[in-house]
């Protein structure tokens, strides 16, 4: 079967197969840098994630991701502190 595949269709599953894990290694790189770990951590989650192929991004992404702190969302409540001494109708 394989030698019924030209040139250009190898030459694209190579690619494929080389820099669709190596866009989503740099991406969650970006995220790690984001992250609000301490530069020891941040260097150890680059160290997982770039020397395990398959298994650190997925460690990470499980184990490494630290929560969001933001305001809870509460539904049927305003979004935005309404100014008291406006005049509602």
């Amino acid at each position: 079967m394989s030698e019924n595949r030209g040139c250009a269709t190898n030459s694209l599953l190579f690619l494929l197969i080389v820099f669709v894990p190596l866009v989503g290694h740099i991406i969650e790189s970006v995220f790690i840098l984001e992250d609000d770990h301490s530069s020891l951590g941040k260097v150890f989650w680059l160290l997982i994630i770039w020397c395990i192929p398959f298994l650190g991004p997925f460690l990470y992404l499980i184990f490494g991701q630290r929560p969001v702190n933001r305001a809870r969302v509460t539904f049927g409540q305003p979004a935005y502190n309404p100014n008291p001494y406006q005049q509602r109708y």
